[in-house]
């Protein structure tokens, strides 16, 4: 179900004009999911999925450290002077919920 929904996500930001750049970034801290370009700002993108529960649940104080030291270390190795957005796409029966700025980087 996860890659499912990861799926729907990056088609939902490509139909939202969105770049995407890596998916499923790893590093030493975690996974990024998906990392996408809008002009001069990088989504650093968390994907949740479910048919029941709320998913936004799921993303807690430890899943939101390892998301930004995965942030810090991908833009350490890949510098970038534009804006930076930490987002969670929710795929749910219904449809996708695209939620910016989930955490103030």
């Amino acid at each position: 179900m996860g890659k499912e929904g990861e799926d729907k996500a990056v088609e939902f930001l490509k139909a939202q004009g969105l770049e995407i750049l890596k998916r499923n970034f790893r590093t030493p801290y975690g996974e990024i999911d998906i990392i996408a370009q809008d002009g001069e700002r990088l989504h650093f993108v968390e994907v949740k999925t479910s048919l029941f529960s709320d998913p936004l649940e799921r993303i807690d104080s430890t899943k939101m450290r390892r998301i930004l030291k995965s942030i810090d270390f991908y833009l350490y190795n890949h510098p970038f002077e534009g804006e930076i957005s930490v987002d969670a796409i929710v795929v749910k029966k219904g449809g996708i919920e695209w939620i910016k700025n989930i955490s103030l980087y």
